[in-house]
């Protein structure tokens, strides 16, 4: 039996920076009404023609690949979660694995939404655990922009692109790596967070263009009372689980869907705000790859032995957290 041990990071985000201000030119909004609501200031977003969520997931995987020392052969397998895949199908995953030239890597894509880094991540603690698989990249790769309505002031100013990896190998020490997570789903949150149009229920049709139906569609008042709830009582299951207290975290780094559901879970926590790793003001919401872009963007405050505590939500509705122990 090994310890799962994340062993490097990385990130990417696209160049082009959209502001409060230029969305307000969009719609029928100002910097004050996005900021006093949600806390987001700019985001990110691909602009290159052509590319989708894979292009910033490769350049993301190069990176890590370059932080640890990784020849790309040595990858034996991706798990890619992503809301934005290239394409309906093949997998995202298939195509960064080939163009990172990861030769010798399986990989496939998971959909859990904005709790999808979680997932994926516990599903590498499996693999590496048992010994299957040696070097795990678990990666979130997300163009929200291409789900968003530029025409819906309410959630145009949220989503940013990003994506963002770990890397996850095999370590002899159990008290150090991924200990441990708590994940929980119920799909009566269907009707309050979702893409209306699309699947195999509402293929794409010019009704479903016409009426708009291919952009996030959002409840929010419904979907903030939920994430509010479920993230505070995963995190405080996760904890019970392991016999800690909030005072003995060293980290709580939260999904960033909207600092004021960030503040919410922190304030009915009891952790100190300065233990809370937030960069939503810059990013917005980049979907899954929330939680490992924030925790790269400050890699520098995380040290050996560090107590982390994760926690995600997202349409499904799905939702959880994890308890890991920091050991670069």
């Amino acid at each position: 039996m090994y310890s799962a041990r994340i062993t490097g990071i990385a990130s990417y985000v696209p160049d082009y920076v959209l502001t409060n201000d230029e969305l307000s030119k969009m719609v029928d909004t100002n910097d004050e009404w996005i900021t006093t609501r949600v806390g987001i200031k700019e985001r990110r977003i691909l602009k290159e023609e052509g590319k989708g969520s894979s292009y910033m997931g490769t350049k993301a995987v190069l990176k890590l690949l370059e932080n640890t020392g990784t020849k790309p052969e040595e990858v034996d397998l991706m798990i890619c979660a992503t809301s934005n895949p290239d394409y309906r199908f093949p997998s995202t995953a298939s195509v960064m694995i080939h163009d990172a030239g990861l030769v010798n890597c399986y990989g496939y894509d998971i959909q859990a939404a904005c709790a999808g880094f979680l997932v994926a991540l516990q599903s590498a603690n499996a693999y590496v655990r048992s010994g299957l698989y040696k070097k795990v990249i678990v990666i979130s790769a997300e163009m929200m922009s291409s789900m968003t309505n530029y025409n819906d002031r309410a959630t145009c100013p949220l989503f940013g692109d990003a994506a963002a990896c770990f890397m996850v190998e095999p370590g002899t020490d159990m008290n150090v790596g991924i200990i441990d997570g708590v994940y929980h789903v119920n799909g009566e949150g269907l009707p309050h967070l979702l893409m209306k149009a699309g699947g195999s229920v509402r293929p794409a049709s010019h009704e479903t263009v016409d009426a708009q139906e291919h952009f996030v569609y959002q409840e929010g008042r419904a979907v903030y009372k939920h994430a509010v709830t479920d993230m505070l009582t995963s995190s405080q299951d996760v904890m019970a689980r392991n016999n800690i207290t909030i005072e003995d975290v060293d980290w709580f780094i939260p999904h960033q869907a909207n600092l004021r559901i960030i503040e919410a879970v922190g304030g009915r926590l009891g952790i100190d705000p300065e233990k809370v790793l937030v960069n939503i003001q810059h990013r917005g919401n980049t979907s899954a790859a929330s939680i490992p872009l924030c925790m790269d963007e400050n890699k520098d405050k995380l040290k050996k032995g560090d107590k982390i505590v994760l926690t995600a939500f997202g349409a499904g509705f799905t939702w959880g957290a994890m308890y890991l122990v920091w050991d670069i």
